[in-house]
């Protein structure tokens, strides 16, 4: 029996017919550092659509759009000096940035929030560049996972999440940082409205203003507030000591080695922490556990993002 691979990898000839593929309208997975995207031409309603239909997701949960620079992302979007600020100091890198559309932009209409404005930002990723590079669009890229569930860091999840369904998937070691990218909202009032590896702390370095971190949002404006989320497909619960009957525990520091214990990060390294969350969260459902204790995540830095991915995951 022939053993069927989807998965390529990111060499010369690859990331041709994955640029050419983007360009014709084919939905394929290109890895980012945040987490794996499933990618189509943000200039089509009909890649666009793909992408709502191979992922389940609610027509209400906009999509993050990806440039290749700054200079790309001004022909489509109203920028302002905030976004230049931040632009030189984070991206390429894990900050979305929502803005308003230009009124001449033929970005499709379906990726936007009810509000009528765009969520973007500049991957820092080898290959993710160069298929926006040679592919000359921006690129419309959710995480490629099924709707509500765990984001794929790994190619072979991205494979067991669709199958055959999905024809082409650029192979990457497992993405360096693992969560999804902190979504900033600019304008007069500035709002974390997912937080990420790039920080309150962090932003407020550079534009010297205050920012709101919003937990529980009304309209959904952005990818990743709905209250279910991120789910491993078995009971989440959280500030746990040991772990259920039949259950897992994943630990953040040190512990006694016993059975059924995982450890996001041995060191109490939070950065290791988040990059090993959903390969874990992934890898204790695959075992047969029927749930997940996690032990306290402090709440600074990028542990922030990781207790609100734990806390949508647990809903």
């Amino acid at each position: 029996m022939k053993f069927y691979s989807n998965i390529y990898q990111p060499n010369k000839k690859n990331l041709t017919k994955a640029s050419k593929l983007i360009k014709s309208g084919k939905v394929i997975a290109i890895p980012t550092e945040t987490v794996y995207g499933l990618a189509g031409n943000a200039y089509r309603n009909d890649s666009v659509k793909k992408i709502y239909s191979l992922k389940k997701r609610p027509k209400n949960n906009p999509l993050i759009v990806h440039f290749s620079s700054v200079k790309t992302m001004n022909q489509e979007v109203v920028i302002n000096e905030q976004l230049i600020k931040l632009a030189k100091k984070f991206s390429p890198g894990p900050l979305t940035y929502i803005l308003p559309l230009k009124k001449e932009s033929k970005i499709s209409k379906l990726v936007l929030n009810k509000k009528h404005q765009i969520a973007c930002r500049i991957p820092n990723n080898k290959t993710f560049l160069a298929v926006l590079k040679q592919s000359g669009v921006p690129i419309a890229a959710p995480s490629a996972n099924l709707s509500n569930k765990l984001s794929t860091t790994r190619s072979a999840d991205v494979e067991k999440e669709f199958g055959k369904k999905l024809s082409y998937i650029l192979d990457s070691k497992k993405t360096s940082i693992g969560l999804e990218s902190t979504v900033l909202l600019l304008g007069a009032s500035l709002k974390i409205l997912r937080p990420g590896a790039i920080t309150k702390e962090m932003i407020f370095k550079v534009l010297r203003k205050k920012i709101h971190e919003v937990k529980n949002q009304g309209d959904i404006i952005s990818p990743g507030q709905f209250k279910k989320h991120y789910s491993p497909g078995i009971p989440v619960y959280l500030n746990q000591k040991k772990p259920k009957p039949n259950g897992a525990l994943l630990v953040f520091g040190k512990q006694k080695i016993k059975k059924d214990i995982f450890f996001l990060s041995k060191r109490s390294s939070l950065k290791e922490a988040a990059s090993n969350l959903y390969v874990l969260l992934r890898k204790i459902k695959e075992l047969g556990y029927k749930s997940i204790s996690i032990t306290n995540i402090p709440n600074t830095g990028i542990g922030k993002a990781i207790n609100d991915r734990i806390r949508r995951a647990s809903s």
